[in-house]
């Protein structure tokens, strides 16, 4: 309850807190400012058995000139996976690809990306950005697998009312090639198109773990939320899916190099990282979030004001460090 109220309080006052404020967040939340930073982030995570998916941060481009900027900076941090030998993959969002702007050109971009990590077997996600742009990234997605580059995934929001229908779509598209990450969604949508209330996002993200689940995919759950973990844990037992065991269902997804058996569960840095280790040590994959980059402060905003609880959580870090490790 003081948690709830003191993020709320904070949240009510991030117009006008200074910034060196919002870099205590950042501190905790993104890797660092530049590719480096992630690579240690990313080594120190595998030791905890931890695999990754690293984000250069940065969204929506006014300028195609600006795109390119994205596509050499996820060379590097492909060069840099293998260089390292770690077990990552890659999450771009498709407008910094200036798709937005230029339809062919952001595919242009985007392909160019996978092409790539699919050498090294590098899985990509495209991450889900708000609602303007959903069908567009589901589209790429699509696009990208009937040129044969099958190494790619999307996002989707349970917090959106059309997320059963795009489950539904996606799944018969791709049949053994789908690869989801559902997440409740960072984007504060219209109520027109989507869940608004606390319940009612938790009751759908549950149904659409489920929905997929029975549809063959491999499903990412991203959530921290323990209702949504321990409801996923339950969902996956009386499929038989599970620690040690293999993929049961009718018409299992395609084996990957560095996925799980049908599943994974995946937080952001800084989060609920006891609850990850405690996933791991059963025997669950899971996957941690690496953002970087220099928009640092505009991720940090957007996650305050989507969960007000990360407030409490840098609070608490600050006053008892050795109480909340990453």
């Amino acid at each position: 309850m003081a948690g709830g109220m003191f993020g709320r309080v904070v949240v009510s006052l991030l117009p006008i807190m200074p910034k060196f404020v919002i870099g205590w967040v950042a501190r905790r939340y993104v890797a660092g400012k530049d590719l480096d930073s992630a690579v240690k982030a990313m080594k120190k995570l595998e030791l905890e058995s931890a695999c990754t998916t690293v984000d250069v941060l940065g969204e929506e481009i006014s300028s195609l000139e600006e795109a390119d900027f994205f596509v050499e900076e996820y060379k590097r941090v492909i060069m840099a996976i293998n260089k390292e030998n770690l077990n990552a993959n890659i999450s771009i969002k498709p407008t910094a690809f200036g798709l937005l702007l230029n339809r062919e050109k952001g595919l242009e971009n985007i392909s160019k990306i996978c092409e790539l990590a699919a050498k090294t077997n590098i899985f990509v996600r495209l991450d889900m950005e708000d609602h303007r742009v959903t069908q567009d990234t589901i589209d790429v997605v699509l696009e990208m697998h009937s040129r044969n580059i099958t190494n790619v995934g999307c996002v989707l929001q349970s917090r959106l009312f059309r997320t059963k229908n795009d489950i539904k779509k996606v799944c018969e598209s791709l049949k053994g090639y789908t690869d989801f990450r559902l997440c409740k969604g960072i984007y504060l949508e219209p109520s027109e198109i989507s869940h608004t209330s606390y319940q009612s996002i938790v009751d759908s993200f549950c149904s659409d773990i489920d929905l997929a689940l029975d549809l063959d995919a491999y499903v990412g759950i991203a959530s921290h939320d323990l209702k949504i973990i321990n409801y996923a844990q339950e969902a996956l037992k009386s499929r038989n899916l599970g620690p040690g065991l293999d993929d049961g269902r009718a018409n299992p997804p395609k084996n990957r190099v560095g996925k799980g058996q049908g599943y994974e569960f995946q937080f952001l840095l800084g989060v609920r990282g006891n609850i990850r280790r405690k996933l791991a040590s059963e025997g669950h994959l899971t996957r941690v979030y690496i953002p970087y980059g220099g928009q640092w402060y505009e991720y940090s905003m957007r996650r305050l004001r989507e969960n007000p609880d990360i407030a409490w959580h840098v609070f608490k870090a600050m006053i008892f460090p050795w109480s909340n490790r990453r």
